[in-house]
């Protein structure tokens, strides 16, 4: 089997990349390092079956040649974060739309058995009821929703008239080693576990009463394999843990001193998946404890080391766009 995975530098990308080397796959990686990291897959780089080209989804004429002979495409490469997105949309429509149509469009040239989009949670914004099914009306609150959820609309659009085989996963609070750590403002642990190596105290928003379903890492490679596997096509299924934790759990795990900042608009109260779909045409389950999964996590604080340090103030400065386009 011979597989290529965009954005496979990056965080869930290089742990799918590793999954399928140990498998034998043949393992192809096109990644334009924007996000992703070359130390993510530097375990990988004198592997036989494995191969890595710095190539930008965006432009077709870099991509297309390499889909030939390809079995399974996972589709992971995309901007995140909200912030940014809220400044540049353009650059997320550009990265999560039209990158999404070039490889959708080299999938078909080259009759690729199967494309596993990697969707977001995200598209749900502030739903009306929990646990979240995927028939819940779409809300997406910023450019990066819109534009991911926007994505999974032609991955769905090419397989129901091209007939092309695909699958859109939403993914819920991925966590794990190697999670993205940025200059931007962002996800959760990346912001806390730098925070923990430095000695600061952690930035909860609001009351931290708030929860989200963290899913972790090896739980989401997990469902990605079973889906490009399976014989389903043309379904959209939610990836989550099937539970919710609240920031302050999080934080009490992790240990150490708190200080709270405004709670956000366009934020919802929780996120949490039903995952019964998931289940039922998958065969699939989330096995790592949360629990277990940060602990993992305080085993492996190295990989932080040169994450940005946010405190209230750096927050409330790259935030000011968050509160002025979303109240």
């Amino acid at each position: 089997m011979k597989v290529l995975i965009t954005g496979g530098c990056g965080f869930i990308g290089s742990h799918l990349a590793d999954f399928f080397i140990n498998l034998n796959y043949e393992v192809i990686v096109i990644d334009n390092l924007s996000v992703g990291r070359l130390s993510n897959i530097k375990q990988l780089k004198d592997k036989s079956n494995f191969s890595f080209i710095k190539a930008d989804i965006t432009h077709s004429s870099q991509i297309e040649a390499l889909f030939k002979g390809v079995d399974w495409v996972f589709h992971l490469a995309a901007l995140a974060d909200i912030v940014p997105s809220i400044e540049n949309p353009k650059d997320y429509f550009q990265s999560n739309v039209t990158g999404t149509i070039n490889v959708l469009e080299a999938c078909r040239k080259h009759n690729i058995k199967k494309i596993i989009y990697t969707a977001s949670s995200s598209c749900y914004g502030i739903p009306d009821e929990y646990p979240t099914k995927e028939l819940a009306e779409i809300r997406p609150q910023y450019p990066y929703a819109l534009a991911k959820n926007l994505g999974e609309q032609l991955v769905m659009h090419w397989f129901q008239l091209y007939k092309l085989p695909a699958i859109s996963l939403r993914f819920f609070n991925v966590y794990g080693p190697r999670a993205r750590t940025s200059g931007t403002y962002g996800a959760v642990f990346g912001v806390f576990l730098a925070q923990k190596i430095s000695g600061k105290p952690f930035t909860v928003v609001g009351d931290g009463k708030q929860t989200r379903d963290f899913t972790y890492v090896s739980d989401v490679v997990d469902a990605i394999y079973l889906a490009a596997k399976s014989n389903i096509s043309g379904e959209s299924i939610n990836i989550g843990s099937s539970k919710t934790y609240s920031i302050n759990h999080l934080v009490d795990l992790l240990g150490g001193d708190v200080t709270y900042i405004p709670k956000r608009p366009g934020e919802p109260d929780s996120t949490w998946a039903d995952i019964s779909k998931a289940k039922k045409l998958l065969k699939w389950s989330p096995k790592v404890s949360f629990e277990h999964g940060v602990n993992i996590l305080l085993e492996n604080l190295e990989y932080w080391n040169d994450a940005p340090i946010w405190d209230d103030k750096s927050i409330a400065k790259a935030t000011e766009n968050w509160f002025k386009y979303l109240s």
